[in-house]
């Protein structure tokens, strides 16, 4: 009797693991199939990764997980085996496997049970130097220690955690750091710049940084001075070029070297469940940055990084528009972003384009900016048909909304116009526009709630190239300042609250084609509107209250009077 019980409870736990395999397969088919419901524009179903019904685990290959062992010659030939057998599942089970740069091929499933911990080597002679596109420029960078070039039907999955040892590589400032912290990060090696203000791994991590005048591409082209400045060239940890049909699913993506995940020119991607963490004081710690891809699933993910959280990029200046490769058809549904300088952001790499963006219910919390659209002169390339609703924002620490097309240079009527002689004092100058000139329009936000902010919104295009038809409606704007508009053509707020302690609540600066419709202010407050710039015209007030004594409508001299319209 004793003996048909357990063979009874055998089969039952069979069956249970059977059935639930099967229900939890059945669900996430479901909840896929729901991610294209209320898409605005037609978009193909992404293509979905399978695998042959074949495993290997690394420990059959002499992997040893004690974190002091190397296991790069285990990942080559696990990843190797289950390659020449059409594909299947390379298992990295419990422990802590130390290891230089995995490249994946295809048809394979780097699959992580919990508690394993890939952990990257510190050892920079580990990753040899490889063409590369960083940033949206094709440079030379140190390869990445997950990488993928050219490959079909890949995953990565399960439980586990990635850790890409990003604090050996980066450079740190002093003003991200406490005094404790920046004094135990001196003793631990390294060299400070000459200012005592940066910190860098090493001598020939501080030469990059010095002979680097592009941000974090080398100025050096023969391999002799790249050589020399190796330890500055940190790669991106998860690096996936000309890639097709990828998931993530499941793993923390964490400490990496510069970006966190990149997939490059990639087509049909899934990135779903995943936890994606950066110290806040990494420099570059961006979180997943989708760059030129075709049809993409970001859903259900936690974002806690350095820099950017969600990115959509396409390349930079002459070498993204050469690409002629958009970032197009991307759907980004409930995520939560922490710390990030960005929660979405498009650019300020959009050379190539972007079109056909959609994003709703999402989270950002301590964010320092949560919807972030950023390009500059110089790039060119269009951002069209972006899609954005149900978004929440808590304690944005800087503008809970921004467009800004000056990005990395100075823009001729700065953030935080003041009082007319500020803004009058300034000219802006055109230049002519050609393929180097950005264009951002028809992008739509609808139900964006911001429950503290330093700035409720700031929309700024450049004088030739007007951002163009931006909707904000149904959105309730609690910050410390208001709405900076400069530079904007067919602009609509339609049901907004812009709560703030502010007397000013909106200023438009050369503002066209500007609807305000059902727009309402902090109660029993006196509030203002302000109108400046000689191009300002068809400024529409629709269903906003100017009867409230409390609310006062200001117009500088060079505004036409005719040029208002209120109903």
């Amino acid at each position: 009797m004793k003996y048909i019980k357990k063979i009874t409870w055998a089969i039952f736990g069979v069956l249970y693991i059977i059935n639930t395999g099967s229900f939890n397969a059945q669900s996430q088919n479901v909840q896929l199939d729901n991610i294209y419901n209320d898409i605005e524009f037609k978009m193909p179903k992404v293509k979905e990764v399978s695998f042959p019904d074949y495993e290997v685990n690394i420990i059959d290959f002499g992997a040893i997980g004690n974190g002091l062992f190397k296991n790069t010659l285990a990942f080559e030939k696990s990843i190797s085996q289950v390659s020449q057998k059409g594909g299947g599942k390379v298992i990295v089970p419990r422990g802590i496997w130390l290891t230089g740069p995995i490249t994946l091929q295809s048809n394979i499933n780097l699959y992580l049970e919990s508690g394993a911990i890939i952990l990257f080597s510190k050892d920079f002679d580990d990753y040899p130097l490889k063409k590369v596109s960083f940033e949206g420029l094709n440079t030379v960078r140190c390869i990445s220690p997950i990488n993928a070039n050219n490959a079909q039907n890949i995953a990565i999955t399960g439980n586990g955690i990635i850790d890409g040892n990003g604090d050996a590589w980066r450079p740190v400032k002093k003003m991200k750091m406490t005094d404790n912290q920046w004094n135990s990060l001196k003793k631990s090696g390294g060299v400070l710049s000459d200012d005592g203000k940066l910190w860098f791994p090493s001598e020939s991590s501080k030469q990059g940084y010095e002979n680097t005048t592009d941000f974090n591409v080398p100025n050096a082209e023969n391999n002799e001075d790249l050589i020399a400045v190796k330890d500055f060239l940190r790669p991106v940890m998860v690096s996936l070029v000309q890639c097709k049909k990828v998931l993530l699913d499941g793993p923390t993506f964490q400490n990496s070297p510069a970006w966190n995940i990149h997939p490059l020119m990639c087509e049909d991607l899934i990135f779903r469940n995943l936890t994606v963490r950066n110290p806040w004081y990494s420099q570059n710690g961006d979180g997943l940055d989708l760059d030129s891809c075709k049809n993409a699933l970001i859903y259900n993910n936690t974002f806690d990084v350095g820099d950017d959280a969600i990115c959509i990029k396409s390349g930079k200046n002459k070498d993204g528009r050469d690409r002629k490769f958009p970032t197009e058809n991307v759907i980004v549904k409930n995520n939560v972003v922490y710390h990030g300088h960005g929660g979405v952001v498009v650019g300020s790499e959009m050379s190539s384009g972007v079109k056909n963006v959609h994003v709703s219910n999402c989270s950002f919390i301590g964010t320092d900016t949560g919807l972030r659209f950023k390009s500059t002169r110089g790039r060119g390339g269009v951002v069209e048909n972006v899609f954005i609703s149900n978004i929440d924002m808590i304690d944005i620490k800087a503008d809970a909304i921004r467009f800004n097309l000056y990005y990395g240079g100075k823009s001729p009527v700065s953030d935080g116009l003041t009082t007319n002689k500020e803004v009058n004092s300034t000219e802006e100058v055109l230049v002519e526009v050609t393929e180097e000139t950005p264009s951002f329009k028809n992008i739509f936000m609808n139900n964006i709630h911001v429950s503290g902010a330093e700035k409720a919104g700031f929309f700024m295009g450049l004088p030739e190239m007007n951002l163009k038809n931006i909707n904000l409606s149904n959105a309730v704007l609690k910050a410390n300042k208001g709405v900076e508009i400069v530079d904007v053509d067919g602009l609509k707020l339609k049901n907004v609250q812009i709560l703030t302690p502010e007397k000013k609540a909106i200023t438009i600066y050369n503002g066209k084609n500007v609807n305000l419709d059902s727009v309402s202010f902090q109660n029993n407050q006196q509030t203002q509107i302000e109108l400046f710039g000689s191009k300002t015209k068809a400024i529409r007030f629709q269903n906003v209250n100017f009867d409230n004594s409390n609310l006062e409508l200001k117009s500088s001299k060079e505004v036409i009077k005719r040029e208002v319209f209120i109903n």
